[in-house]
């Protein structure tokens, strides 16, 4: 009997870990299609108050305030663009993206990471991993 509620315990642990990941995904792909059309409305929803948003390449860390005021230049950006991402891993509460910035006049590809907690973005790094989605 005791094997029994272990076993029913594992299982349902599983599920809510498989779950959690699904959810990560759910709320990753929210983010890449408000991302792609910068819908500020979105992104700040997507957002813990709190979050730290790290992009490498430029040594800069935002908050949410400063991210969304970025928008602004990022919507001129994307416009005409498309943007691809996988999930790589999600490990200890970050989930990894390889996503591929595919912009009119050039691409990139990038490794971003996100930490989610209670539905929300509360960290994310971003790094360029090439000049170009060749390995995408």
């Amino acid at each position: 009997m005791a094997c029994r509620s272990i076993a029913l315990a594992a299982a349902a642990l599983l599920f809510s870990v498989i779950s959690a990941g699904a959810d990560d995904g759910a709320l990753i792909g929210r983010w890449y299609a408000a991302l792609l059309v910068a819908d500020r409305t979105e992104l700040s929803d997507l957002l813990a108050d709190d979050v730290r948003i790290k992009l490498d390449d430029l040594g800069v860390v935002q908050t949410k305030q400063e991210f969304i005021a970025s928008i602004d230049d990022w919507e001129g950006a994307v416009a005409g663009a498309e943007i691809r991402h996988r999930i790589e891993k999600t490990e200890g509460g970050v989930t990894t993206v390889i996503a591929c910035y595919d912009f009119p006049n050039n691409d990139v590809l990038m490794q971003e990471t996100f930490a989610i907690a209670d539905n929300r973005i509360t960290a994310s790094s971003q790094a360029a991993i090439a000049e170009n989605c060749d390995s995408y």
